[in-house]
């Protein structure tokens, strides 16, 4: 009889840690493993793809607008029906909300738990998370971080048995053809305060008439989105700032891009940051925490780092990769190669040898 792995997060509608476990769930199920992946709801319209071989439930049909304590209680127990019914071998789980619920959904039954933190754990287990967070997630027989720094919030307890694995980087984004004139600084995610694109539109600001044929293009949506319209305007960078919405494309945008730039106030692993340097664009990124930009970027070797919040700083890195081709060249060239050590069958074979070490 093969291994059962339950995989859980809230929905698979866009983001970093969507597309990871989706990842992570195709590579169990081509292994030979049996596979589902359950979201507390659903969302048709932006859902990435599921695995052919994963099987795909759902507690909700659509997100359910409900008190917080009333949804804990009821998805708690629907993930707990769920792990009676599928009788996983292990259960893994990703982002706060969903770690506090497998933590509990499994307590009395033979299922291994394992959560994963994907974001700064200061930021995602703050106020009375903080104190629950460093009490229950240590319950869980193991645990994924992305960074040192992020393991290093949580009580040794939970380090002993933890593992950081690096995100995986799909073979595609090396493969991705760069244009011989590439165009745009282009940047890739949510628009949430978190990801803090009004630093990098005021940055831009303080260049964009001393280059006048470059242009901001912002790929996400979100709920800042009429916010940063109303920045824009006042900036008068109608014509050279665009939120471009969603997109299914991104290889054809790294295609095409001149820098791409993370301002994010803190970020996990940033997988936009890495599937960029993957297809060789030179990057810019905030040494923000929990460390990931700082791990994967060598500063002006195979990227730029810049201060976290800072205005100038972000600017004066903006206009020194766009004054210097040969350093872009090179950056882009060295971030390339840097990022073989990410690829699939690489990360897998760490997360298969954990999962079954706990197993």
């Amino acid at each position: 009889m093969s291994r059962r792995i339950l995989f859980y997060i809230n929905a698979i509608n866009g983001g970093g840690a969507e597309k990871v476990i989706l990842q992570l769930a195709g590579h169990f199920a081509n292994a030979g493993y049996s596979c589902w992946l359950l979201t507390s709801f659903a969302d048709d319209e932006f859902e990435y793809p599921v695995p052919k071989k994963v099987k795909r439930i759902s507690i909700d049909r659509k997100e359910i607008k409900e008190c917080r304590i009333k949804k804990n209680v009821r998805r708690i127990k629907a993930l707990r029906v769920c792990c009676k019914k599928y009788r996983p071998d292990v259960l893994i789980s990703f982002m706060a909300e969903p770690n506090f619920r497998a933590v509990i959904a499994t307590r009395g039954l033979s299922i291994k738990t394992i959560v994963s933190v994907r974001n700064d754990p200061s930021k995602e287990y703050a106020g009375i998370f903080k104190i629950i967070g460093k009490w229950m997630i240590p319950m869980a027989d193991g645990c994924v971080f992305q960074t040192e720094e992020a393991k290093k919030w949580f009580p040794k307890k939970l380090q002993r048995k933890s593992r950081v694995i690096v995100n995986e980087i799909s073979p595609d984004f090396f493969q991705i053809p760069r244009s011989e004139n590439p165009k745009d600084i282009i940047a890739v995610g949510r628009l949430s305060e978190q990801k803090n694109y009004k630093m990098m539109i005021q940055a831009f600001s303080l260049i964009a008439f001393e280059f006048p044929d470059e242009r901001l293009m912002i790929y996400g949506e979100g709920n800042q989105r009429k916010e940063l319209e109303m920045l824009i305007e006042k900036l008068n960078l109608k014509n050279r700032v665009r939120l471009m919405g969603q997109t299914k494309d991104i290889p054809s945008v790294l295609s095409e891009a001149k820098i791409f730039v993370l301002s994010s106030d803190f970020e996990g692993m940033p997988n936009a940051l890495m599937e960029a340097m993957a297809a060789g664009v030179p990057c810019i990124a905030a040494d923000c925490p929990c460390g990931g930009p700082a791990f994967l970027i060598e500063d002006r070797i195979n990227g730029l780092l810049t201060e976290t919040g800072d205005i100038e700083a972000m600017a004066e890195k903006m206009r020194c990769l766009l004054k210097d081709s040969r350093l872009r060249e090179k950056i882009g060239k060295n971030a390339k190669k840097s990022s073989e050590k990410y690829l699939p069958a690489n990360v897998f074979r760490i997360w298969k040898d954990y999962v079954e070490n706990l197993m």
